[in-house]
Order: C-alpha cells, then sequence, then structure tokens
C-alpha cells in the first residue's frame, strides 16, 4: 500500500465504480466488500485511517452483554454471529478474552447466570466458551486484587478482544491487495450532481495541495461522527442524522489487574457497564458514555469522566487507581443514529443498529454501527450501492475471506503477532539490531516505522506511535520520549528535512498532550 502508487491510480481512472468517503471501521469494511465483488473501488480519508473512533474503542468484539440486558435480541445475535466471522477470518488479531463479573448480592448469580447462558446460546457454533458461575473463592483466585468485601460469587464469560487500528489498517491492506485504491489525507471539499444526481467528489490532498475533480457512478458517505457534514453538501437544510456520544478509556499498568482475565463492572454509580481489560501488557479501563453536542477531531476527556471511571473501578479494586497512575487517558466519539422522538439526551435511547440511507440524489450514508459489525455494515452498504450506482450485480464474498496477513497460529505474547504473516517480513527487514525496541515500557523497532512509512501508508509521527503501533495510548510520556528518535527514522525513510522533524514534533507534542492527566 503506497501512497504514491494510489495517487497515479486516481489520476489515470477516468470514473469509478464506487467511491467512499472515510476511512473508518465501516469505510474500510465497505471498501473490502466492494473490492472483493470486483468494483472499481476508491477510498478517500481526510486524515489517517481510523483517525477518529476507530481507534478509540474498548478493544472488544463482542455481542454486548449491555444490549441483551437492555432486550436489544436482533442486535446480539447479529454482533456474536460477526464476531466469530472476525475471529475465523483474523485470528492474529482477534482472541478470546474471558471474562469475569463479581457479584456481591445473592440475585446477581441467577441474574447474570441465566441471561449469559442465553447469551452462549445466541453464539451457537460460534460461541468462544460457555459461561459458568464460580464461588467467592474461585473469583479471588482468578482476579486475586478484587475487591474481597462483601464478595459472594462471579460469573465467567466469553467475548472477544482485538487491537482496532491494527485490525483497521489490516482491511486497508486487505483492500489493496484486491485492487482498491486507498489514499489518507485526502479530504472531499464537495459533491458534483448532474441532473440533480450525485456523480462525483471535489477532493483535496491536504499534503501537496493539489486538487482533484473525480467521476463515479455511487458516492458512500461513511465519515461517522462527521456523516452529517458530508450529507450537509448534498442536502443543506436536512436535519442531523448522529446523535454523537463519548466514551473514555483510562489506562493503566497491568498491577492493577492480574492475571489475564478481564472483569466487567456491572453495576456503576449511574447504572453504566464497566470493563477493565488486559491489553498490551496495560490494562484499558472504560467507558463513558456522554451524550455531546459537537463532534472534533481531537475530543478531549472530561474531568466528570476521568472521575467516574476511577471512582467505580476503585470500588472493585483492591489496589485503587489514582491519577497519577493513569499511563495514557483516550476519548472517542460514538456515531449514534438518532431517533426521531425519545429523550434525545440518554444515549441508551439511541440505537446501536446502523443504519443505510440514501438521498434523492442518491448519496449513501452508513450510519452507527459498532466494529464488531463492520463486515456486515459493509455488505448491507455495498448491497445498496449497486442498485443506486446501476452496477453489475455481485454477491457479497467477505464471510469467509481471509484477511491480509491471516496467521491462524499466532503466538500473542509476541508483539508483532498482529503482522500475522508480515511478522516475518518485518524481523527481516533491516539489520538483526533493527529490531530491538526504543522503549522498555512497550514494542516498537526501526523495522515496525520503517514498515509503516513504506507499507502501510504512515506519513506523519502520529500514524505510527498512535495507529500503526499503540504506543500513545498504553504510555504517552514514554511516547512523547522516544518520538524525536521515531521522527528521525521517519525523515530517512520519506527523505524529509530537519525542518519536517522540527514541525512534526511540535504538532505531535500538541496532540499527545490529550493523553496525559
Amino acid at each position: 500500500m503506497n501512497r504514491d502508487v494510489s495517487l497515479k491510480n486516481l489520476s489515470r481512472t477516468d470514473q469509478w465504480d464506487i467511491i467512499i468517503i472515510g476511512g473508518g471501521a465501516s469505510g474500510l469494511g465497505a471498501a473490502v466488500d466492494a473490492a472483493r465483488r470486483g468494483y472499481k473501488t476508491l477510498l478517500l480519508e481526510k486524515n489517517d485511517f481510523a483517525k477518529g473512533t476507530s481507534s478509540r474503542s474498548t478493544k472488544l468484539v463482542h455481542g454486548g452483554v449491555r444490549y441483551l440486558q437492555n432486550g436489544d435480541i436482533s442486535l446480539v445475535i447479529e454482533a456474536l454471529k460477526e464476531r466469530g466471522t472476525m475471529k475465523r477470518n483474523a485470528p492474529q488479531l482477534v482472541k478470546d478474552m474471558s471474562f469475569v463479573i463479581p457479584f456481591y448480592d445473592w440475585w446477581n448469580s441467577p441474574f447474570y447466570g441465566l441471561g449469559l447462558k442465553v447469551y452462549d446460546m445466541m453464539a451457537g457454533n460460534m460461541g468462544l466458551g460457555p459461561s459458568t458461575i464460580i464461588d467467592q473463592k474461585e473469583t479471588v483466585e482468578l482476579i486475586n486484587n478484587v475487591q474481597q468485601e462483601g464478595l459472594r460469587g462471579g460469573v465467567i464469560y466469553h467475548d472477544g478482544q482485538f487491537d482496532d487500528s491494527r485490525m483497521a489498517i489490516t482491511l486497508a491492506l486487505t483492500a489493496s491487495n484486491l485492487s482498491a485504491t486507498l489514499i489518507n489525507y485526502i479530504e472531499v471539499k464537495g459533491l458534483i450532481k448532474e441532473n440533480d444526481f450525485i456523480t462525483g467528489v471535489e477532493a483535496l490532498d491536504r499534503e501537496s495541495g493539489e486538487k482533484f475533480t473525480i467521476k463515479t457512478k455511487v458516492v458512500i458517505n461513511a465519515t461517522g461522527v462527521f456523516s452529517d457534514q458530508i450529507v450537509k453538501m448534498d442536502q443543506p437544510e436536512v436535519r442531523p442524522m448522529i446523535r454523537p456520544s463519548q466514551g473514555v478509556h483510562l489506562v493503566l499498568e497491568n498491577e492493577f489487574l492480574e492475571g489475564p482475565h478481564a472483569i466487567m463492572i456491572p453495576h456503576t454509580s449511574d447504572g453504566r457497564v464497566l470493563f477493565a481489560v488486559p491489553w498490551h501488557k496495560y490494562v484499558v479501563v472504560g467507558t463513558t458514555d456522554t451524550p455531546i453536542d459537537h463532534s472534533d477531531e481531537e475530543p478531549k476527556a472530561l474531568e466528570e469522566e476521568v472521575e467516574f471511571i476511577l471512582n467505580n473501578a476503585s470500588r472493585y479494586m483492591t489496589k485503587k487507581p489514582k491519577r497519577e497512575d493513569v499511563k495514557s487517558v483516550f476519548a472517542g466519539l460514538r456515531p449514534l443514529a438518532a431517533q426521531q422522538g425519545g429523550d434525545s439526551s440518554q444515549t441508551k435511547e439511541v440505537s446501536r443498529h446502523h443504519k443505510v440511507n440514501v438521498s434523492t440524489s442518491g448519496l449513501i450514508s452508513v450510519l452507527g454501527g459498532k466494529w464488531t459489525t463492520y463486515r456486515k455494515m459493509g455488505e448491507d452498504t455495498i448491497n445498496t450501492a449497486a442498485v443506486v450506482g446501476g452496477l453489475k450485480e455481485q454477491k457479497c464474498k467477505t464471510k469467509k475471506l481471509l484477511l491480509h496477513g491471516y496467521d491462524d497460529n499466532t503466538d500473542i505474547d509476541d508483539p508483532l503477532h498482529v503482522y500475522g504473516s508480515d511478522r516475518h517480513k518485518i524481523i527481516s527487514y533491516g539489520e538483526p539490531e533493527d529490531n530491538d525496541s526504543l522503549s522498555n515500557k512497550f514494542y516498537i523497532s526501526k523495522n515496525l516505522i520503517l514498515w509503516a512509512v513504506e507499507h502501510e501508508m504512515a506519513i506523519h509521527i502520529e500514524d505510527v506511535l498512535a495507529r500503526r503501533v499503540r504506543c500513545l495510548f498504553l504510555d504517552a510520556k514514554e511516547t512523547q520520549r522516544i518520538a524525536p528518535k521515531v521522527a528521525e527514522i521517519m525523515a530517512i525513510a520519506l527523505q524529509k528535512d530537519d525542518k519536517w522533524v522540527e514541525h512534526e514534533l511540535k504538532k505531535f507534542n500538541i496532540i499527545s498532550q490529550n493523553y496525559i492527566l
């Protein structure tokens, strides 16, 4: 995947079958589906792939226990089926994670025990393991630093875990392998219409300043929380279709959650569910669900969200996390599809299902959804696009499509396991010492940086440190420390001068401050 090659493809193609705006989960899923059907596919991303919501999740591939609790059965069944598909098609990225729900009231045992048996039943042969009720002693053995006062027992259930932005890059590589053209840092500035029907887009390369007029048979708006901005290019007076909600996560050292099991905290102070999940030898704790009025490219955690997570996590952990223990904090915006009527201030009133809308001028907008159902979102979107664009009918072919780097013999303790079959190429990429880590806190090597630049379209320091590797999401201060060395390596690979290094480091330091409490 090479940006210069993609730009050449853009210039010499007269008309595309499909243009997709947005390089997050929904856009990349649609690109893979479209390319697999043989459609001439172009994806344009304003920033970097998975820059927004798609890199800021709780890192779970799940049916949604809380959706089951809320009675959203159809979403749970769909998500559980897609969870199994994700693990089958990308085992290097998706793994089984066992969750322990500690309970402190006698009635929790039958309530959660029965509910999770139903959860298992819905998963069918795609299940990851049976749920089990355990006693107080077993609960402490599994999570030895759980709050023991009043503890009656627990329930074990199984869900999936993944690395979200690595999944996004894998989808981009898969689409590219299937002859799709993908380009980051290209912004769609307007829609072209002929006879009141959309026939193309006006776009700007944010790196070079070059402008493009691009023709297509159909346009897909897959821009997540920013979907309304594209919709207004088509219909300026239309009512908002997205009701954004903010979710915040705190990252702690793994000493706060000893062992491989995650915790689901079923009852927080305001009735929400909280997770503490092992991830890359750290612990991700979250999330919040805060309605917001506007969407920012760099959302910031609110003070009350940080305190909410710390206070509620402390109720279930013997070692109580404090602000100074937080190694990184990140906020993401959920692109929830707005409902007509209901209490818009309550995000539980807003659907987690995805929707595919078509305007009178042919703009297709995919709204809402969740990472777990990205493949189904892509299928539904491209089914619609084929009809709207008058494309040759082709059936969806992604259910059993093995994603780039497929490796069913993955060692999850290997920091390179998320690269799958590319792992061996990376190791042999340079000299043996080029595989040495630049940090003692997480793994990042010269080879990984070069691989990201030369094969994964990383062109800025943040692209590498936030999304190609996950350093910024694990330990923000340590990431700031190694950033100058990363910039130096990137500058040589990209043939940039000292002024570029200085400018990049200045930008990165501003962005990275958002991850530090």
